[in-house]
């Protein structure tokens, strides 16, 4: 059955603009045209549209998305079955967010002041405050003193900040890995980058090399790289090989540290 553009993007709840968007990169070309030449879908146009969707959902970029659905070992079946696991994960981890966010506001609305272990449900299962002895052993006690200082006085709503930002850069890596980017490439460093911010930010100050040795860290800690690779298998090393490529960059543009 065939389907104007219009049709399709009330059902897929899209504009009709972004429609005619991935006709004129290629990613969705109608399979059909009226006589007046309106573009007509038919279900495997909508079947591949929903495709491009869930992948959308996920985090992944147009170009990814094109180029992982025109690889010639390309698996609809397989690529639905991975993309439902990744799915599954984050309503896990969204429906613990929640719960820890009730919470929070339940304690808010009594009066009572969050204690660490309430901030850790917020927060989720991995704290890099837990690594500050490995902080300290790299670059002494500064760095530890600072994050103790900064952390000591979030609540609940930097809490969730600091989570979001950490759970869009993470998701963005992994997409960036599950579609096959080198680590070293522009946007795969623009995303190490912006990890490392968020730990200058948030922590304590992260220079490239501090950055670099926690990389290092990522891998051969199994706390931090099993945070990592229950994101996505392989992530642990896959980011560890963003930061230094996004090192070697900054040193190369002299703004290395």
């Amino acid at each position: 059955m065939a389907h104007t553009i219009s049709d399709v993007a009330r059902l897929a709840g899209v504009t009709v603009r972004t429609l005619h968007h991935y006709d004129r990169i290629g990613l969705l070309r109608p399979s059909g045209r009226t006589d007046a030449g309106y573009r007509l879908y038919d279900d495997a146009d909508c079947a591949r549209l929903q495709q491009i969707l869930f992948y959308r959902e996920l985090g992944f970029g147009l170009e990814q998305i094109r180029t992982a659905m025109e690889a010639p070992d390309f698996d609809r079946g397989a690529a639905l079955r991975r993309q439902r696991e990744l799915l599954s994960a984050r309503v896990a981890h969204l429906t613990a967010m929640i719960g820890a966010v009730d919470a929070a506001i339940a304690a808010h609305e009594r009066g009572v002041t969050m204690n660490s272990e309430e901030m850790l449900e917020v927060f989720g299962d991995f704290d890099p405050t837990v690594h500050e002895e490995e902080v300290e052993a790299r670059w002494s006690g500064p760095a530890r003193e600072e994050s103790r200082r900064r952390t000591a006085g979030y609540g609940a709503r930097q809490w969730r900040e600091i989570q979001a930002e950490a759970d869009a850069v993470a998701r963005r890596l992994a997409a960036r890995l599950v579609a096959g980017t080198d680590p070293a490439a522009p946007e795969v460093t623009d995303l190490a980058e912006q990890h490392r911010l968020h730990i200058d930010r948030w922590y304590y100050p992260c220079s490239h090399q501090m950055h670099s040795g926690l990389g290092d860290m990522y891998v051969a800690d199994p706390r931090f790289a099993d945070y990592w690779n229950r994101i996505e298998p392989g992530l642990a090393e896959f980011v560890r090989d963003a930061i230094a490529a996004n090192a070697a960059r900054a040193a190369r543009d002299g703004d290395g540290d």
